[in-house]
């Protein structure tokens, strides 16, 4: 996992607002959906060209822009003219290794967000870079990848679901968010479930699957907290109704919603902690399963000294040996090394040592 975009590489020595994208290209070619409503319809627009967008700044129903694949740098500024965003947040736009994170331009929000799905990856994990701005009637929603992580909002919108017909853009973009807060949810959760099964294996047979298994969930809790820590701090702007664009009836929701991201947050401290215990777990496992093989090689190295002993003494090729004529000498130091051995077998028993 690389903790800094080495595409970023590119734009050393370009002037701040240089528009310039630095992230994976995930589909072949970037488009546009607009889905504009108001309480009596829905109506899905077919995009035809930036400038058309710009009719919807003022129009008295909600519109809803979705930028799908961040590489047509053109068609993001255009987009950006239109709307009179900022050169910088364009940048960020384009720039997909962002911290989350909200401005307030007054009259527009622009927020950052990351959304993640299980991936097999070598860190169990796939995220996405999404960006939202949120104007007086219009949001314009941007995403490397598909659509579908926002399919129940336009669900809803389609259906009549709900009260987001009948609310206006900051509803709108409460809901993209909460769908994001809910993604993190099924997450945590399957991670939950990851770490009762290895608890369970680290206990029974620790082994290096299960050492692996703890380094892959410590560096998905590391890159979930790199998300979620500074979605804590936007949900809790965004409560304080801080923006004059975010209505008093959506501030409610937008509360409960922090309170969702605080559960995320302890569930995810909770989960890192016990990470770090099965860690010691594990090694404490491993030590006491090669102290129980330490202790059985030196009980069966204890038994044969003093056999040993025998067989080296008798071993001695000296002339004038008394035992060396005895007819029942051989069975007779057989016996008697049975019977040492049994002994000292019987001894380590007795102080439960065996």
């Amino acid at each position: 996992m690389s903790i800094l975009n080495r595409g970023m590489a590119r734009k050393i020595g370009l002037p701040p607002g240089s528009l310039l994208h630095t992230g994976k290209t995930y589909i072949d070619i970037p488009h546009v959906k607009i889905l504009d409503y108001d309480a009596a319809d829905a109506v899905e627009k077919i995009f035809h060209s930036a400038e058309e967008l710009c009719t919807y700044i003022d129009s008295s129903t909600v519109t809803w822009i979705r930028v799908i694949g961040l590489h047509n740098v053109e068609l993001i500024e255009k987009i950006g003219q239109c709307f009179a965003i900022h050169p910088l947040v364009l940048e960020d736009i384009l720039n997909t290794n962002h911290r989350p994170k909200m401005e307030d331009y007054g009259d527009y929000l622009y927020i950052i967000l990351k959304s993640f799905s299980d991936a097999a990856d070598a860190d169990g994990m796939d995220d996405e870079q999404v960006s939202i701005i949120l104007g007086k009637n219009y949001v314009i929603s941007f995403q490397e990848k598909g659509d579908e992580l926002f399919t129940p909002v336009l669900e809803r919108i389609s259906s009549a679901k709900g009260r987001i017909r009948k609310s206006g853009a900051d509803y709108l973009a409460y809901a993209l968010i909460d769908t994001i807060v809910d993604k993190y949810f099924v997450i945590l959760e399957d991670v939950g479930e990851k770490i009762e099964d290895l608890e369970d294996d680290l206990v029974i047979k620790p082994g290096q699957n299960a050492l692996q298994e703890i380094h892959v969930l410590k560096r998905k809790m590391l890159h979930f907290r790199k998300a979620l820590w500074p979605l804590r701090e936007i949900m809790n702007s965004l409560s304080r109704g801080e923006s004059a664009l975010v209505q008093e009836n959506t501030i409610l929701y937008v509360r409960d919603t922090y309170d969702h991201t605080i559960q995320l947050v302890d569930a995810l401290e909770t989960y890192r902690d016990i990470l770090s215990g099965m860690l010691d777990i594990y090694l404490s496992s491993v030590s006491n399963r090669m102290n129980q093989i330490m202790k059985v090689l030196t009980v069966i190295s204890t038994i044969f000294i003093p056999l040993t002993f025998i067989v080296g003494v008798y071993g001695m090729n000296f002339k004038n040996m008394p035992e060396l004529e005895y007819q029942w000498g051989y069975p007779a130091v057989l016996v008697a090394m049975l019977i040492i051995s049994l002994a000292m077998v019987r001894f380590f028993q007795t102080r439960k040592w065996l």
